[in-house]
């Protein structure tokens, strides 16, 4: 019976908490089930559907295999040269070690398709595994659109509990206001950053370099 599988991440890009890898298989007799569901790219769909779906997906799928990765450890590996898409490489083979599908569709960040999914099988070391990695898989496989509906669902938890114990800072995102308005007050009363921040982020460099100016000039 076949297997299929499905890897995608959330929180690659925000200068705020964690990203999520997510992959999950599913036995190829259920695929339409996803279908039915209604499940799509988690940018589709609302927090609430989100939410409402990824336990339902959660009933179906056969594996589910979860990585989260904290700033922290984001930030050590960008500091020994390792790259965004080298993290993703790693842990999404990593991951489909654990899945071994049949198939597995990916979406893929590198600009080359075809090579982000050969790096990923070539680390993996599963020759048998049928990889097919494209941009905007999440959106054209359901099955890849389920994988990103349960990272971000965890992602949206994770963020939640920082806002619970830090306050409002809005989606993490550095192009959201509400993002870089707490960041840059955090700063100026602190001195440095949040321990929830990526501190390898451009954003968080330029607020920190800015807030260093600004007292050099005050104290002047």
């Amino acid at each position: 019976m076949k297997i299929i599988g499905g890897i995608d991440e959330a929180g690659r890009g925000p200068v705020f908490g964690p990203m999520i890898v997510c992959g999950l298989t599913i036995l190829e007799e259920k695929y339409f089930i996803l279908k039915e569901m209604g499940v799509k790219d988690s940018k589709l769909l609302t927090p609430r559907n989100r939410e409402k779906l990824a336990p339902q997906i959660q009933k179906v799928v056969e594996k589910l295999v979860i990585r989260e990765l904290s700033p922290e450890k984001i930030d050590d590996l960008r500091a020994k040269g390792v790259s965004m898409n080298e993290i993703e490489v790693q842990i999404m083979a990593e991951i489909l070690t654990e899945l071994k599908p049949d198939v597995v569709y990916i979406d893929a960040v590198d600009v080359k398709e075809e090579r982000f999914g050969q790096n990923i099988k070539r680390l993996a070391g599963l020759k048998n595994v049928e990889i097919i990695a494209e941009h905007k898989a999440d959106f054209t496989y359901p099955i890849v659109g389920a994988a990103s509906i349960i990272a971000k669902t965890r992602r949206d938890a994770e963020i939640a509990k920082i806002q619970t114990k830090y306050g409002e800072i809005g989606s993490g995102y550095p192009s959201d206001p509400v993002t870089i308005k707490f960041l840059e007050n955090w700063v100026q009363n602190h001195k440095n950053l949040p321990p929830f921040a990526r501190k390898s982020w451009k954003t968080s460099q330029n607020i920190l370099n800015n807030s260093v100016r600004q007292r050099k000039i005050t104290d002047f």
